[in-house]
C-alpha cells in the first residue's frame, strides 16, 4: 500500500528522499572509482540531509526532511559516520546544538539525546551524506528515472572500469547490489531476493551480494535477521538456480574477484 511504501511522507518528501539516496549513491561511486583508479578529484562534504525524524525525537518539530545539518555542537564533520560517532559519546538527556540549512537559510536549534530503537543513544534523525565530487574528466551517471542507494557498488565498478580502461567483465554477465560508503565498504540493501530473481530471469552469470556484518543490536531488534549474502543464498536455493553469488564486504573484494576471472 501507499502507507507501507511511504509511511507518513508526502509524495514530494518521498521523491526527495529517493533523489537524495541516488545522489549520494552516485557521489560515493565516483569517489571510490576515482580512488581505485588513482585519479585526482576534489571532494566536498556539505553536511547531511535529514531523511526522517522519529516521533520520539526532541527535534520532531524543529528539523524537516531535506534540511541539511552542517554542525553539531558547533563542530563540523567530514562524514555521517564521524557525526554519528561523536553523538554516541554523549549521555542520555544531554543537550545537542544543531546547525542546519532550511530552504537555503542557515538556522540553529537544540534538543536532547534520546534512547533509540536499537538501544543506542542518538537524536532520532535518519541522515545521509550531502556531498559533491569534482574531477577531470567529469563523471556523469545516467541512471534513468530511478532512486534509492542500492546501485552504489555497480555504479562504482562500471565507473572504475571506464576510468581504468580495464575490461573487468570479460565474457561474464554480471549483476549485483549494495550501497557504497566513502571508505569502500559495501552496505546492506532491501529486497535482495527480488534482485536475485531478476538476475536469474536475465541469465546473469555472477551476482555480487553485500556480506554485511550483523551486530548484536541488529539481532536484538530482529532475531531472524541475516546478512544480504545469506538472504541471496536462500533465494538461490528456492529458485533452484546455478547463479554464482559472490559475497563482498568492500569494493576491493569485487575488483579482486573480477581481476582474477580475466587473468
Amino acid at each position: 500500500s501507499k502507507k507501507d511504501l511511504m509511511g507518513n511522507q508526502s509524495t514530494e518528501q518521498f521523491d526527495n528522499i529517493q533523489r537524495f539516496y541516488m545522489e549520494t549513491s552516485q557521489n560515493m561511486a565516483k569517489l571510490n572509482a576515482l580512488k581505485q583508479a588513482d585519479k585526482p578529484y576534489q571532494f566536498e562534504y556539505l553536511g547531511v540531509y535529514v531523511m526522517d525524524v522519529t516521533t520520539k525525537s526532541t527535534f520532531k518539530d524543529k528539523l524537516s526532511i531535506a534540511d541539511t545539518v552542517t554542525k553539531i555542537d558547533n563542530k563540523r564533520f567530514d562524514s555521517t559516520k564521524a557525526l554519528i560517532k561523536y553523538l554516541q559519546t554523549k549521555q542520555l538527556g544531554s543537550r545537542v546544538e544543531v546547525g542546519y540549512e532550511h530552504s537555503g537559510k542557515s538556522r540553529q536549534t537544540s534538543g536532547k539525546m534520546i534512547k533509540l530503537a536499537n538501544g543506542k543513544y542518538g537524536i532520532g534523525i535518519t541522515l545521509i551524506d550531502h556531498t559533491e565530487i569534482k574531477s577531470n574528466p567529469e563523471i556523469k551517471i545516467d541512471a534513468g528515472n530511478i532512486g534509492g542507494p542500492s546501485a552504489g557498488l555497480m555504479f562504482t565498478l562500471e565507473t572504475y572500469q571506464l576510468l581504468s580502461g580495464k575490461n573487468l567483465r570479460g565474457n561474464l554477465k554480471i549483476a549485483g547490489t549494495g550501497t557504497m560508503a566513502d571508505d569502500g565498504e559495501v552496505g546492506r540493501i532491501g529486497g535482495i531476493d527480488k534482485k536475485i530473481a531478476t538476475a536469474v530471469k536475465n541469465k546473469v552469470d555472477v551476482f555480487f551480494a553485500p556480506d554485511d556484518t550483523i551486530t548484536s543490536e541488529m539481532k536484538q531488534a530482529d532475531p531472524k535477521i541475516v546478512s544480504n549474502y545469506q538472504e541471496a543464498l536462500r533465494a538461490k536455493k528456492k529458485l533452484k538456480t546455478k547463479l554464482k553469488i559472490i559475497p563482498v564486504k568492500t569494493l576491493q573484494d569485487a575488483v579482486d574477484y573480477l581481476e582474477q576471472q580475466i587473468k
